[in-house]
């Protein structure tokens, strides 16, 4: 007859057999679900994108030239400091128009990248 410490010696060196792959399938399941709420929150940021980022980006042309105007009004030193931040909004509502006009693309691209993970991690 074997000891109890043997035989638990015996169930638990079986148990790392069984609950390794068990968690590596939990782990890929969780892996998939995950991904599936990352395309969900990519949808909508590209909906976000789409509705407010043209209006986000002509309101920051339009503070750009109010910049630029009270700038004018300035000293020299005042002047360079108002015309570098209409500089910086100008880029800004640049990039923000070019991240509106390709939300979409971009997402179509991430969606398809996360679907693919998933497929192969779900075989």
């Amino acid at each position: 007859m074997n000891s109890p410490i043997l035989e638990a010696h015996r169930l638990l060196r079986f148990a790392k057999y069984v609950t390794v792959p068990f968690f590596l399938l939990m782990l890929l399941s969780k892996s998939a679900y995950a991904a599936s709420q990352l395309v969900t929150e990519l949808d909508s940021i590209k909906l976000v994108l789409i509705q407010i980022g043209p209006a986000l980006s002509a309101v920051l042309f339009v503070l750009a030239g109010i910049f630029y105007a009270v700038g004018q009004m300035l000293p020299p030193d005042k002047k360079a400091n108002f015309h570098t931040a209409a500089i910086n909004i100008i880029i800004g509502a640049v990039v923000v128009g070019a991240l509106s006009v390709a939300s979409t693309s971009l997402a179509i691209a991430s969606t398809q990248l996360l679907s693919n993970f998933t497929a192969v991690n779900s075989i």
